[in-house]
């Protein structure tokens, strides 16, 4: 797994020692000597975790998580302090900076590996989401995308799985008031209800008798339904080979028996805050696609979806040899519409044309805005014959009656020409039958208007 790396800590030993055990698991590896430098570096792109020490002269390392994570542009970096402080309140103080994991000195080799690990699988999928978001013009969104994720998290559903009734209890009695907390004490079970219930986070007991956690942990990354719901996992103090496994497997992060309660808090917070930043990532990125795609005015899929998706259906129907046609329609005197009755009334005359298509056209054939007054309407497995009285029935549902605009003031008629063609058999392109279905539209439009015109293959 390739990476880059942030080491920050004044001593220089300390640095080499972290950058030696980093390299030899084949990171690459920064360094910074000090919080100011290690802020212009993260500034600068292309750092995947920042390993922070927490004691330094200049800025200590919980003041530099906080601006990490107050920036927009670097708040998406995993950091992982390290330090001498093994007081409870100092690693809940980090994690409340915004830290993603506290490690004391001296560092155990295998959880700082494991968890820059996961930190890296981790970031590596938000990343594919930002760049995604960023193609986009998104002037301002990472802002947005901050302050969305640290809205509110208390009371977000949350299911325990953990089959000592009494370890149950206390954590229940812990997350009390700040989530809603749900227990299943049987791992099957608590598999099938985290598939059908909806929650943000899945909390795991290892106190299993005769259950393998790390199984349950698996299961629950495979379904798609619990694919990307973070999972903590609850370990005992001597279970580090397990934790370091269920950190390879995805497991978003753990807490240590005896838990401490704010400990829980925090350390859940974060994995929400995370969630909830993917999230809107992936909403984001589902807009921007159905925006690229999608005509705004007529909500009908536009030239673009068009001409990526019709040699698909093209390929598919010559490979099989099914029919495909193709109809290709024109309000016609749209000019006239848009001259009497305003823009306004033209656009109320799309979108009810739009809709009047809709009501009239199978659901597995592709309708299009192409271009002004013209649409497009794909139809699969539709020989000529089918096609052209599907136009016909079109042609006269659109002529039947007036079309209303301005806000029902006036009803104005409307009709369409149409021109249909059939995919040849040979070596046609999906172009050459989009040409001929154009043809038999403009021979439809000078033959008179307000008919339908087919051309034979």
């Amino acid at each position: 797994m390739t990476a880059r790396i942030l080491v920050v800590d004044d001593v220089p030993s300390n640095v080499k020692l972290l950058e030696a055990r980093l390299l030899a698991e084949y990171f690459e590896v920064a360094t910074a000597m000090g919080g100011e430098e290690a802020l212009a570096i993260c500034a600068r792109g292309n750092i995947d975790v920042v390993v922070l020490d927490v004691m330094m002269p200049d800025l200590d390392g919980f003041e530099v998580c906080r601006r990490l994570k107050a920036d927009p542009k670097t708040q998406h970096i995993p950091v992982v302090l390290v330090t001498a402080l093994d007081k409870t309140s100092d690693r809940i103080k980090g994690l409340e900076a915004g830290a993603d994991d506290f490690l004391s000195k001296p560092v155990n080799e295998l959880q700082l590996i494991s968890r820059v690990r996961s930190l890296v699988r981790l970031k590596t999928l938000s990343d594919e989401l930002r760049l995604r978001t960023a193609a986009s013009d998104n002037s301002g969104f990472e802002h947005f995308l901050g302050r969305r994720a640290s809205e509110r998290l208390e009371m977000q559903r949350i299911l325990l799985i953990d089959e000592d009734s009494q370890s149950s209890a206390r954590i229940r009695n812990m997350l009390a008031g700040s989530f809603e907390i749900e227990v299943e004490d049987d791992p099957q079970a608590g598999f099938f209800r985290a598939a059908e219930g909806g929650y943000e986070c899945i909390i795991v007991s290892t106190a299993f008798s005769n259950y393998d956690p790390l199984r349950l942990c698996s299961q629950l990354r495979a379904l798609d339904r619990t694919r990307l719901v973070p999972i903590v996992l609850i370990a005992d103090a001597d279970d580090e080979e397990r934790v370091s496994r269920a950190l390879e497997m995805a497991v978003n992060d753990y807490v240590v028996r005896d838990v401490d309660p704010q400990e829980l808090i925090v350390r859940l917070r974060t994995q929400l805050r995370r969630k909830r930043y993917n999230d809107l990532l992936r909403a984001s990125v589902t807009e921007s696609i159905e925006l690229a795609v999608t005509d705004p005015l007529t909500g009908l899929h536009n030239r673009r979806f068009l001409e990526s998706h019709l040699q698909t259906l093209f390929d598919r129907a010559a490979t099989r040899g099914k029919p495909l046609s193709i109809m290709m329609m024109d309000i016609d005197a749209f000019k006239q519409i848009n001259d009497c009755w305003g823009h306004d009334g033209g656009d109320d005359v799309l979108r009810e044309f739009a809709d009047r298509l809709r009501r009239n056209i199978r659901g597995n054939d592709l309708i299009c805005r192409y271009g002004g007054e013209e649409f497009v309407i794909v139809m699969p497995d539709t020989d000529l014959a089918v096609a052209e009285h599907v136009a016909e029935r079109v042609r006269a549902h659109i002529a039947a009656e007036p079309f209303v605009v301005n806000g029902g003031i006036d009803a104005i008629p409307v009709t369409a020409s149409v021109g249909v063609a059939e995919l040849k058999a040979g070596q046609e392109s999906a172009g050459d039958l989009m040409k001929r279905a154009d043809l038999a539209l403009y021979e439809a439009k000078t033959g008179g208007r307000n008919r339908v015109v087919a051309q034979a293959a």
